[in-house]
């Protein structure tokens, strides 16, 4: 028997991980160009406890948040052609209100998805859409690196960064990458060429000549590392807030500047499955929590001090 419900973990107020409560909702349909999802695991991120806590693009509550979704295609809605009932798949809801994937089910268009290869179980694909697309969007879409770029990762061992380290491996870079010390072997066996302990050394001081830098820390971190690339280098952030004067820095050092947000894209998506079915591209998966335990997830996240990633597994 069918139900019209579904579990989900939502929230009527803004807050800390407390306000995140276990609610029966409707279960959605497909509409036009959608499928419908059987979530079995989704990845957390920072901008999950963002919202929670501030509701940034959202607004005020009520919603569901996650937008990493990994599960099996239920039901298709009209004009669909990529996908049938029963497919495993993997991907990002349009962010950001394309939001709802901490449930039992979710909708979300068609391309916004791709076919989970095989080999990659569905928590390694619920842990990479939002972040491995943030990382391909950044370095191959906005910066086109290719063989022999230098290029400066900060914040190299968590969820966007790890990913990045690798992403940019695959397509030939030399990679540099800050973290603390307890992360170096980590990043190193990700392919690192090198790492730099932002707590002991200056990074601006340390890299020089780089191709590309990507920043996922942004304020000071965005000036600070202008300093690091050759003239007609490109800083892009992750974090598309520009600090103040960043703009008059990179004229007067004559390097470029890019502030990006990441967006549903089916040729990233399956770009991202392609290095992953390959073994090129894989999530450290810093905890795993069953759906009911979500706050318990965003405690831990709202820390900052995991390495890779936090998913939810849904029964």
């Amino acid at each position: 028997m069918t139900t019209n419900t579904m579990r989900a973990i939502s929230q009527d107020v803004l807050g800390g991980p407390e306000v995140l409560q276990e609610v029966e909702l409707p279960r959605p349909e497909p509409g036009p160009s959608e499928i419908l999802v059987k979530v079995r695991a989704a990845g957390l991120n920072p901008t999950d406890w963002k919202h929670r806590a501030s509701g940034l693009f959202l607004g005020e509550p009520p919603f569901v948040l996650g937008w990493d979704v990994a599960g099996t295609v239920e039901a298709v809605g009209f004009g669909v052609t990529l996908f049938r009932p029963g497919d495993e798949v993997f991907g990002m809801l349009p962010y950001p209100h394309g939001v709802g994937a901490h449930a039992e089910y979710v909708t979300g268009p068609a391309r916004a998805f791709a076919a989970r290869p095989a080999g990659v179980d569905a928590v390694q694909a619920g842990a990479l859409p939002l972040a491995a697309l943030t990382a391909w969007q950044a370095l191959v879409d906005t910066a086109g690196i290719g063989p022999g770029d230098r290029v400066l990762v900060h914040a190299a061992a968590g969820g966007v960064g790890h990913l990045a380290v690798q992403i940019a491996k695959s397509r030939g870079a030399y990679v540099i990458g800050t973290a603390s010390a307890a992360k170096h072997d980590f990043l190193r066996g990700l392919g690192a060429d090198e790492t730099i302990d932002y707590r002991t050394t200056d990074f601006a001081e340390a890299v020089r000549d780089a191709d590309v830098v990507l920043d996922t820390v942004g304020g000071e971190y965005q000036l600070r590392s202008l300093r690091t690339l050759r003239r007609g280098g490109l800083l892009v952030s992750i974090l598309p807030v520009p600090v103040e004067g960043l703009a008059e820095e990179a004229d007067r050092l004559g390097v470029r500047t890019a502030m990006m947000l990441v967006e549903a894209d089916h040729a990233g998506m399956a770009a991202v499955a392609d290095l992953a079915g390959r073994g090129l591209l894989r999530a450290e998966i810093a905890g795993t929590f069953p759906l009911a335990e979500a706050a318990k997830a965003h405690a831990l996240g709202d820390t900052g001090r995991t390495t890779g990633k936090l998913v939810l597994l849904v029964d």
